[in-house]
């Protein structure tokens, strides 16, 4: 098989169970597979993007608004960039701080914490003050249903050529999780109606890619390159990470799966990136 872009060189694998204890979804168990999973693939297409679109040892300004419990934010401070997570929750926030006193001096000066709301952006950062805002799993915790505004407030953090990563779950793939499981009327309710429900029942914000593609130009952010997210393991319980063997060939899958049609459209979830073309 040929090599999957951006797959990790061998003994990487290991990091990504090392973060998935820094869980930051409802239901993923901090060290579950599911957390794992798409940590290491937002991992790679932000690697492969900014290796892209940036001059290689460029240190950038990185926003990571909803940052969880920080998993992106350490490891990309790792990488040399300086790095902001803005969270809402304080608990996250504590949990974050945790971690990041166990990193050397170097990289902790590279972090800035601060607790805040999603849609308060421009409250706290000037626009054009970063190179790369991320926002993972923000929308899906949302009770908005209409981010555009949120978006645009994000899209104005962008310096020219920045980059904005989105991590949402997918409204087109809804049914798939209660039909998998035998829940034909879930299945159903799931095709009628937005929002869904997630694999525990509960009631979910998802978005669709059409949508999404129309918002990211109207914010003069317009799509660059979009990814499936988990397009096999999105659908059942959570489970524990396997052994290095098994979940390098698991992701080396997820990773082709989730850059091909028709299988991308069909994942859990969808990593959108937009950019700015000045």
């Amino acid at each position: 098989m040929d090599a999957v872009p951006g797959t990790p060189v061998v003994g990487e694998v290991a990091e990504v169970a090392r973060a998935a204890q820094f869980a930051d979804g409802p239901g993923e168990a901090p060290g579950g597979l599911l957390e794992a999973v798409h940590q290491e693939l937002l991992a790679r297409r932000l690697d492969e993007q900014i290796a892209a679109r940036f001059p290689v040892g460029q240190r950038l300004r990185i926003l990571d608004v909803g940052m969880g419990r920080g998993v992106q934010t350490l490891r990309l401070a790792r990488a040399g960039h300086e790095v902001t997570g803005l969270e809402s929750d304080p608990t996250l926030v504590g949990a974050a701080q945790e971690a990041l006193a166990t990193e050397p001096e170097g990289i902790r000066e590279r972090v800035r914490l601060v607790e805040g709301d999603c849609r308060d952006t421009g409250v706290h950062f000037l626009p054009g003050a970063f190179d790369v805002v991320l926002c993972h799993r923000v929308l899906m915790e949302s009770q908005e249903q209409d981010p555009d505004a949120t978006l645009a407030g994000m899209a104005r953090m962008l310096a020219p050529r920045g980059l904005l990563s989105l991590l949402v779950r997918n409204a087109d793939a809804l049914a798939l999780g209660p039909g998998l499981a035998g829940d034909w009327d879930g299945a159903l309710a799931a095709l009628d109606a937005d929002p869904g429900t997630d694999r525990r029942g509960a009631s979910v914000r998802a978005d669709r890619l059409e949508a999404l593609t129309a918002t990211l130009a109207g914010i003069a952010a317009p799509l660059h390159a979009w990814y499936g997210v988990r397009v096999f393991t999105g659908w059942g319980a959570d489970a524990p990470v396997p052994d290095e063997g098994t979940l390098e060939r698991l992701l080396a899958a997820e990773d082709r799966a989730g850059r091909t049609d028709p299988y991308r459209r069909v994942a859990a979830l969808l990593h959108l990136c937009g950019a700015r073309d000045s």
